[in-house]
């Protein structure tokens, strides 16, 4: 016989599992009921000649008449909210039963078609809360990756069309680490970024983005005599390598380059399996000087320098970054 904890953790398993299920079921409901409402709203309008007055004055009337009874989710602001959503999904089958209504609520915010489908080919893909899309969201997490790669791979990964084959293609230039907690201005030292990327580990994977699973801190790597210590590894089973990630809290020099590259040398020569692809490196610093980069690494080398930020991006900011990213790789065609 099962023992009696084993019992009871498989009923609470079964519980929890029917718990989920049933509030997944209820909230596919409410997603429904909006788009219900919308599709009403929207068709009501379209009887009226003055749709535009008409529709303001058909949201306040039932805000007015529906609000008392039922709550603010049908107050004007949420009613337009609904009508909007009705807007932008038409078809009610394209609506994805695994997200909530809070889902749906952030994409709304979204007025870009290509980057709507991204972020629910994302959502779905990851299970991500409604408060993980939001986070990514809101750190423009479309807009990152572009810098690293094109639209059509970026979709086309999102849609499980593809899978990633070259490192660029997972790696975000900025990373976004404001859930840190860390002030920019204030004074802190790379053990204290690595403690609060480990505090934080399940964010961090989060930005990171998919395939990664976390393998160690301070590696310790012994060479004739001598002990190095990796800061933190990663495995990316999409890539089917290790991913081994170096924190400067400073502008990065060529020996922080250095550094890093002997350690992507150690792991394809000892660790890495024959029929794993080639490790990659990444210094994740303060600020970096792409030339300097350029001239200390190989063409072809794993090894790349992505700067983090302590904050949330901006539009203007991530906007003058594609700009520039743009700009370099027009000026490397052209050498």
């Amino acid at each position: 016989m099962k023992s009696d904890a084993i019992i009871i953790d498989e009923i609470k398993s079964i519980i929890n599992n029917a718990q989920t299920a049933a509030i997944r079921a209820v909230d596919h409901q409410r997603v429904l009921m909006y788009w219900s409402i919308g599709k009403r709203i929207f068709e009501e309008e379209q009887h009226s000649r003055e749709r535009a007055v008409y529709g303001e004055r058909l949201i306040g009337y039932l805000a007015d008449q529906l609000k008392p009874q039922f709550g603010e989710g049908f107050a004007v602001r949420n009613l337009n909210r609904i009508r909007q959503f009705y807007r932008k999904f038409p078809i009610v089958s394209t609506l994805w039963t695994q997200l909530s209504w809070s889902h749906f609520r952030f994409i709304l915010t979204i007025n870009n078609d290509e980057k709507i489908q991204f972020y629910l080919q994302e959502s779905v893909k990851n299970n991500w809360t409604a408060r993980q899309l939001d986070r990514q969201i809101s750190s423009q997490l479309y807009e990152r990756l572009l810098l690293s790669t094109d639209k059509e791979k970026v979709l086309s990964v999102a849609r499980n069309e593809k899978q990633p084959a070259d490192a660029k293609e997972i790696i975000k230039d900025p990373m976004v680490l404001e859930f840190l907690g860390l002030k920019p201005e204030a004074a802190y030292y790379e053990k204290d970024l690595e403690n609060a990327l480990i505090t934080h580990l399940q964010e961090f994977m989060l930005e990171l983005g998919n395939g990664f699973s976390f393998v160690a801190r301070q590696k310790r790597i012994h060479l004739d005599g001598d002990d190095f210590f990796v800061d933190l590894v990663f495995y990316n089973r999409l890539l089917q390598c290790f991913v081994i990630i170096e924190l400067k809290t400073h502008k990065i020099t060529h020996q922080d380059l250095g550094q890093l590259q002997m350690y992507v040398n150690y792991y394809d020569r000892i660790e890495k399996l024959a029929h794993e692809t080639p490790t990659i490196g990444i210094l994740l610093c303060l600020e970096k000087n792409d030339t300097v980069v350029k001239f200390t690494l190989p063409e072809k080398s794993n090894v790349f320098a992505s700067k983090y930020q302590l904050y949330l991006p901006t539009a203007e900011q991530l906007s003058e970054e594609i700009q520039n990213e743009v700009i370099k790789q027009q000026q490397k065609e052209i050498e």
